[in-house]
């Protein structure tokens, strides 16, 4: 326990690294997600975009991408954060890299999600005279939020898990906590404090999600 107190400033300053990359990364891997999983679901075929060498192009580099293991993605994935970011370590790098490892796996939950919107929903806002966009934007996305944040919020917890898995190699958070202070230094009362910081982390986010989610599905 002593141990514990010992580095609570060092548990506290890891426990705010991983809510800085987590948040950005869900941010911007969440963003670009959103739009490559819509279009994937508006140019698949018989849809109201259809475009099938668009669907094509980016079904196969995400099916691509996608499946790696964050472990070699993130090997794999060094010289070009070198080139964007100028380093392939710290924290700004870990966002970059899981924003981009983030972004593929979003895409394909927008993209299943948005499936299950009703095409008689679709049929009766096309038969009102209403555009495509505004079909995508006003009735598909708004249809689908409920399921989508539940979608979030489960790659929000699959990104506290890559921080901590990045931060043994790349840069800061509570990995790199519970592999310097805890597992190095034979450390275990340490190494069980940044797992209890994760787990609660965690069930907050899962918690905030669900109540979110209940919300958006009780209009």
């Amino acid at each position: 326990m002593d141990d514990v107190i010992k580095y609570l400033p060092n548990l506290l300053t890891a426990t705010w690294e991983t809510l800085y990359i987590v948040s950005f990364a869900l941010l911007i891997g969440g963003f670009f997600g959103l739009i490559l999983g819509l279009v994937l679901y508006v140019t698949r075929p018989g849809n109201i975009l259809e475009n099938r060498v668009i669907f094509a192009i980016l079904n196969i580099i995400v099916n691509i991408f996608r499946p790696i293991p964050f472990l070699i993605f993130l090997v794999a994935l060094q010289p070009l954060t070198r080139i964007v970011i100028g380093t392939g370590n710290g924290n700004t790098a870990m966002v970059f890299t899981m924003s981009m490892a983030a972004m593929f796996g979003i895409s394909r939950i927008v993209e299943q999600n948005l499936l299950t919107v009703s095409p008689g929903v679709i049929e009766a806002a096309r038969s009102v005279g209403a555009s495509r966009l505004r079909v995508i934007f006003t009735v598909i996305l708004s249809e689908a939020l409920g399921p989508l944040i539940l979608g979030y919020t489960f790659v929000l917890v699959a990104i506290v898990d890559m921080s901590a898995l990045a931060g043994t190699i790349a840069g800061g958070g509570l990995g790199t906590f519970a592999l310097e202070y805890g597992y190095r230094a034979f450390n275990d009362p340490v190494t069980i404090a940044a797992l209890v910081a994760v787990i609660i982390l965690v069930q907050i986010i899962q918690f905030l999600g669900n109540w979110l989610a209940r919300k958006v599905l009780r209009r």
